[in-house]
């Protein structure tokens, strides 16, 4: 069954010098990080920041042309993944007819946003490529007690005695 995600992020790895799309889950904390192209990772920030261009993009390019000879895009789907390659369709209704196209899930989320249309993961993506984050440790451990504000004193009187001047 398809999950529906928004756009979270588009991140730099500096070190790998990798661009990462990453895909967040609408129902709950689940993200998919997939590695993209530098010109894909700039047509997709570039409409995340709702930038100006002068001239349309390929991204642009290619909705302007669909538009242009009767289709329209309804949504794209992330539908597999095979040794870290992530595949996508882009979907689309061409006077009336529903028509599905092979893409790179980079060029499918970046014509995604250029027309308001959903985009999907298949489940099984997801099982194998998502991560959740885990929850924030808890600030004090069951059955162990805060400290004090007798406790805490002898730090505040070392504090209150520092001379900041000195440092």
């Amino acid at each position: 069954m398809p999950v529906e995600m928004t756009v979270d992020s588009v991140r730099i790895d500096l070190l790998a010098r990798h661009r990462l799309l990453v895909l967040k889950d609408v129902t709950r904390e689940r993200y998919l990080p997939i590695a993209i192209g530098a010109a894909e990772a700039s047509a997709i920030a570039i409409k995340l920041m709702n930038a100006e261009v002068l001239r349309p993009l390929s991204h642009d390019l290619l909705c302007n042309v669909v538009t242009t000879l009767g289709g329209r895009i309804t949504g794209v789907l992330i539908t597999d993944v095979v040794r870290g390659t992530f595949y996508a369709r882009i979907m689309l209704d061409v006077e009336g007819r529903h028509v599905e196209i092979d893409a790179r899930p980079s060029d499918a989320v970046a014509l995604a946003l250029r027309t308001g249309t959903p985009i999907y993961v298949e489940e099984a993506v997801l099982e194998r490529a998502a991560f959740v984050p885990e929850p924030p440790p808890e600030e004090e451990a069951p059955g162990e007690p805060r400290l004090t504000d007798e406790q805490l004193a002898a730090f505040r009187k070392v504090i209150n005695q520092l001379d900041l001047d000195d440092l």
